[in-house]
């Protein structure tokens, strides 16, 4: 484990850079810090940001050590799975927000747009042969991890550090190794454990501290391979986008625009207009209580740190509101009013349980056999009753079912990239109705909303296409077909539970259909 410091940061911190918890830090290349090296550099795979980062707080850190300058690598690969305009648009947009971010502050920032597979082969280790160590983002889910690991390997033969900074959520990773069966277990290890990692969170603006020493330019081989991307493809231009080699037919999300400034705009919107709504509304599918920070949180375009504490800030929160009682109650221990509460139990109970669990099973994780035991049991057993409706994936993705409500809320993901939350519940339990057998509405749901969800292949998406399966959750009676204890959702309750005309009438379908 690296050793960076022993003064972590005050809680909400104002523009001093401290130094970045030890266990924030994952040494993958245990080569020493070359002092004389020509620079630091960050290689931004995850965190695509510059507030509340460890991962760039910890490369500023090196660089002003060694009295070195700092290389910003932001990379987006061809062929990553599902790499389509949505996905591709969102991330653009977020480059283009950091480099008006590093502008004028001396850093040199090198995003790099891969234009066919395996492009960009070699261009890491062309800025990390001669530099004093390389920082990357620590992540737990999607490929990430195994290029990490590959990129380490090539890097130690080079001679060069390599440090994975974990800036995911406010408990670090790893902190436990355990598997947590549910979130109620979770909320009582973070309300015995989290305490004391809230004196040192991120710094709220790393860059505010200056002393970088200025970067001249890379050698020219390596210049001529970092052409910035135009302003047509920042911009998610289709044009520009059907350049590359990635799915053209799932268009960029029309209410949604990626980066950490879009993120940073609907944090405020959401602090200001729609908090005080959200532990009453946010079930209504014609309420806009949600926060809408998904796909930024997903994409690293803003920090869980920053949300919470900005929120904290609102609430004129300090840590001697904490609760003592450690009982794993939703409501009550952070010491803030009850639609503070029911967000954080969202943005960190669930959220970093998943983020954890990830963590701690990274082979399994993301697959049917994560599954709970009772749940693969009951559903084995119920695996060959009769489905009264069976559709193809084609179907589902097209929204062609009998089911008015489910179809609408396939519309909302195919048109916006984001489904109601509610809804997006039922969703995954009709797909589990619907699909011949549970390990294939698992792949199903995996499909459907990592192609189309601007927050999917992430922690939180395993847990809930997981929780349709029965994963955080307990068994439920009485025993059904199909479901058998898996908890059970239809159409027509949750259309008597909430107000969905609206929504009907939004994505395409009549209202009234369900009386």
């Amino acid at each position: 484990m690296a050793q960076p410091g022993t003064s972590p940061p005050a809680p909400f911190a104002d523009g001093i850079a401290g130094a970045v918890p030890c266990e924030r830090i994952t040494v993958e290349s245990d080569r020493p810090v070359r002092k004389n090296g020509k620079h630091v550099v960050y290689w931004c795979i995850a965190a695509r940001r510059t507030r509340s980062n460890f991962a760039l707080q910890r490369a500023l850190e090196l660089a002003r050590e060694c009295g070195r300058p700092l290389v910003v690598f932001e990379p987006l690969r061809a062929d990553y799975r599902w790499a389509s305009d949505r996905l591709h648009a969102f991330v653009l947009q977020g480059m283009a927000d950091n480099a008006r971010a590093f502008a004028g502050t001396g850093i040199l920032f090198a995003p790099y747009v891969e234009p066919e597979p395996g492009a960009g082969r070699g261009l890491l280790e062309a800025l990390a042969k001669d530099a004093c160590a390389v920082v990357t983002d620590r992540t737990p889910i999607f490929f990430l991890p195994r290029m990490v690991d590959a990129a380490a390997l090539r890097l130690a033969a080079l001679g060069t550090r390599l440090e994975a900074v974990d800036s995911n959520g406010l408990l670090p990773l790893g902190d436990s190794p355990q598997v947590f069966a549910t979130a109620y277990a979770f909320r009582r290890h973070l309300q015995k454990h989290l305490g004391p990692h809230l004196s040192a969170l991120p710094e709220p603006d790393p860059l505010r501290a200056g002393n970088v020493v200025p970067h001249a330019g890379l050698a020219t081989d390596v210049a001529k391979r970092l052409v910035f991307p135009n302003a047509a493809l920042l911009e998610g231009s289709a044009t520009a986008l059907a350049q590359l080699p990635i799915d053209h037919s799932v268009a960029p999300s029309p209410v949604s625009r990626g980066g950490p400034e879009a993120g940073r705009t609907r944090l405020v919107d959401f602090l200001a207009r729609r908090l005080e709504r959200y532990a009453s509304e946010r079930s209504e599918p014609a309420s806009d209580a949600s926060s809408g920070l998904s796909p930024y949180l997903h994409f690293g375009h803003i920090g869980a740190a920053e949300v919470f504490t900005e929120l904290a800030a609102r609430e004129g929160w300090d840590r001697s509101r904490l609760s003592a009682q450690k009982n794993g109650k939703r409501a009550g221990w952070w010491g803030m009013d009850e639609p503070a509460e029911s967000f954080l139990d969202e943005l960190i109970t669930w959220r970093e349980l998943g983020f954890q669990c990830a963590a701690a099973a990274p082979e399994t994780f993301e697959t049917y056999a994560f599954q709970p035991e009772f749940a693969q049991r009951t559903l084995a057993r119920h695996a060959s009753d009769p489905r009264e409706h069976l559709y193809s994936l084609d179907d589902l993705a097209a929204a062609r079912t009998h089911d008015p409500l489910w179809n609408a809320a396939q519309r909302q993901l195919l048109r916006e990239g984001h489904m109601h939350n509610y809804l997006r519940m039922l969703w995954g339990k009709k797909v589990l109705e619907w699909s011949p057998t549970p390990e294939e509405a698992f792949d199903r749901l995996v499909e459907l909303n990592n192609r189309f969800a601007l927050d999917g292949r992430d922690p939180n998406s395993y847990s809930g296409i997981g929780w349709v399966l029965g994963r955080f959750d307990r068994p439920w009676g009485p025993e059904r077909p199909v479901f058998g204890t898996v908890r059970y959702m239809s159409s027509a309750n949750t259309a008597r539970k909430l107000d969905v005309d609206p929504y009907l009438a939004k994505y395409g379908a009549a209202p009234g259909l369900f009386g």
